[in-house]
């Protein structure tokens, strides 16, 4: 069930200059919220900031009323987020769109970029209780550019490749040693930026593997009225923030 709530700044926790983790607290009950599900935040204070900002929830602490998101400083309204002061309001609107399906499955392969690893430690939690063994693969262009590894550590396998080689293996992630030999991984699920997931997809696809991806189409409104985040799949065009932003590789038209 969708909430309109009210928040206020807990704390933040900065990963580097421009990436951090903010987490809000309420008040009021948290709805269930599902791995890949996501909020649009509302940006206090900022008359240039006209629309929310669409962002993954990172984790969610239903005892304490909290939920945390990981956010990279890459605009005014991202930028505003991170100067809040603690304890000022912030008004999201959630949990939005759908969520990873989680099967029988006995190994799963998580492949992230970015962002685009935000929704993976509640998705690691959930694979975990339900026993199945779970290998996260984390990209970045450097060192400074992995984050969260110790949280995913809680909950599977951690594997690292840099494209210059300053932490894991040198490369992008589809070079990684993972990929290579017997792919004994009965599930892939991916997200960050989209050419590393078509490539995923594509190799997932070979190895007869099912593969879901989190889409990042620019999502204004959150509720499908805008109609900015459409993307075309094999049944017609979709839109991302309702319809998504989680898909089965094999209805995109990648």
């Amino acid at each position: 069930m969708k909430k309109v709530q009210d928040f206020k700044v807990k704390e933040y926790d900065w990963l580097n200059a421009d990436n951090y983790i903010l987490t809000l607290i309420s008040n009021d009950e948290i709805p269930e919220i599902k791995p890949g599900n996501f909020a649009e935040i509302k940006v206090p204070n900022a008359e240039d900031v006209f629309l929310r900002r669409p962002i993954s929830v990172l984790d969610v602490d239903y005892v304490n009323k909290e939920i945390s998101f990981y956010i990279k400083a890459i605009g005014k309204g991202t930028k505003k987020l991170g100067s809040l002061n603690i304890g000022e309001t912030v008004n999201i609107v959630y949990p939005l769109g759908n969520h990873f399906n989680i099967d029988d499955d006995k190994k799963v392969l998580i492949v992230g970029g970015g962002s685009g690893i935000a929704p993976f430690v509640t998705l690691g939690r959930e694979l975990k209780k339900k026993n199945i063994e779970t290998v996260f693969l984390i990209g970045g262009r450097t060192s400074n550019d992995i984050f969260l590894t110790d949280e995913f550590s809680k909950y599977g396998k951690v594997e690292v490749t840099t494209e210059d080689g300053s932490r894991g293996e040198k490369g992008l992630v589809t070079q990684h040693t993972v990929f290579q030999g017997n792919f004994d991984f009965d599930k892939v699920y991916t997200c960050g930026p989209d050419p590393m997931m078509k490539a995923v997809a594509k190799i997932a696809d070979a190895n007869g593997v099912e593969c879901e991806a989190s889409l990042e189409n620019m999502m204004a409104c959150g509720i499908g009225a805008c109609l900015c985040c459409v993307t075309p799949t094999k049944n017609g065009n979709k839109v991302v923030c309702t319809e998504g932003p989680v898909f089965n590789t094999k209805e995109l038209s990648w």
